[in-house]
């Protein structure tokens, strides 16, 4: 049976994912950050990389092609190199841009924000020759072992198709000027990058599914764990159902001591009971006494049938009572007609006189 072997039958736990991501367990592509790096920064270089070259252009024509300097002295050349420096930071901004969003959001798409500062810090496992061996021909290894070498399979055949299908013009290349030859080779490159791009995209993808379904099978746990791990966050189960039980008694203990001095008794009919006492002499307004639902409504209504105590049935004045008054605490001022009909009933069963409310109550 799977809970004798110990296998790993059960899903993982909420805090058993919560714990597993705390320490950095996440599933994670490399191949997929790096793909879409790769895509996007094509993409970024040909939106962009015509108005890049053309500034990158005038700026040698600029420092090479202007009249020789008179003198340059140590500040003249430090200047010099500071305005190279952002000139040429300006032009190639866009892309460098485009490279680091692409980056941050694929690696928050797969992970979300973890901040792992214990990483930092050494790991002597790491060196530990056995693990490291036992790394090194994991099932893990032998698929990105598989995944690297369909990858530079499909990189060649790739190149391979779009070079092909681009034969004469590459033939002709020759007969081409300096200018146009370096805007075909650029298109080329362009061209062939962005292509492999996609077909790593894919690759990733698969790769990244691949990572998910070991997460979640090394995160599978087994009956005995499910148990454990429910027993530490919970407590003993014995202990727990020993207070529900200690805590189930004290309730009812209140409502047997309670319940006999009430005058009345609401019901939902059977959900829900609310037992309510009032003495003009003493109270400015009926309290509620005892109020419960479930098991407890039906104790207190039948401590109301033993003690001749009357149970009227009147749904929404008891919904409003075991909702918006604690035990010991008197009715609201907006439930006061309601509850004044409630006991005028009471003592016209009883053939006695209402008792008139005290005068501070009116």
């Amino acid at each position: 049976m799977p809970e004798q072997n110990g296998e790993k039958s059960q899903d993982p736990t909420p805090h058993r994912r919560q714990k597993a991501r705390e320490e950095g367990q996440v599933a994670r592509s490399h191949d997929l950050v790096s793909a879409l790096v790769l895509l996007g920064g094509t993409l970024a270089l040909m939106m962009t990389g015509r108005t890049a070259a053309e500034s990158l252009a005038r700026l040698t024509r600029y420092h090479l092609g202007a009249e020789a300097w008179v003198r340059m002295d140590v500040a003249d050349a430090v200047a010099l190199s500071y305005q190279v420096l952002w000139d040429v930071t300006l032009a190639v901004a866009p892309m460098l841009i485009a490279v680091l969003v692409v980056a941050t959001v694929a690696n928050l798409l797969q992970t979300g924000f973890l901040f792992l500062p214990q990483k930092l810090s050494p790991d002597i496992s790491r060196i530990d020759p056995l693990k490291g061996f036992t790394r090194i021909f994991s099932l893990a290894n032998a698929f990105r072992l598989g995944l690297g070498l369909i990858k530079l399979a499909v990189v060649a055949t790739v190149a391979f198709l779009y070079l092909n299908a681009r034969r004469d013009e590459i033939l002709g290349l020759a007969e081409l000027e300096m200018l146009p030859l370096a805007w075909f080779l650029g298109d080329l490159l362009l061209g062939v990058t962005l292509r492999l791009g996609v077909a790593l995209l894919v690759l990733a993808i698969l790769d990244f599914g691949f990572q998910y379904w070991k997460q979640e099978q090394d995160l599978k746990m087994t009956p005995q764990e499910v148990r454990e791990e429910l027993r530490n966050l919970e407590g003993d189960p014995q202990i727990a159902a020993r207070r529900r039980m200690v805590q189930r008694q004290l309730v009812l203990n209140r409502v047997n001591q309670a319940v006999p001095k009430a005058d009345v008794v609401v019901t939902n009919p059977t959900e829900l009971a609310v037992a309510l006492q009032y003495d003009p002499e003493k109270m400015a307004a009926p309290i509620v006494v005892a109020k419960g639902a479930g098991l407890v409504a039906a104790n207190i209504r039948r401590l109301a049938l033993q003690h001749g105590i009357p149970i009227i049935e009147k749904k929404p004045l008891a919904q409003a009572l075991f909702r918006d008054v604690e035990i010991n605490q008197p009715i609201p001022r907006e439930l006061y007609a309601a509850v004044a009909e409630v006991l005028a009933y009471v003592y016209q069963l009883k053939g006695k006189q209402p008792p008139r409310p005290r005068q501070s109550a009116a």
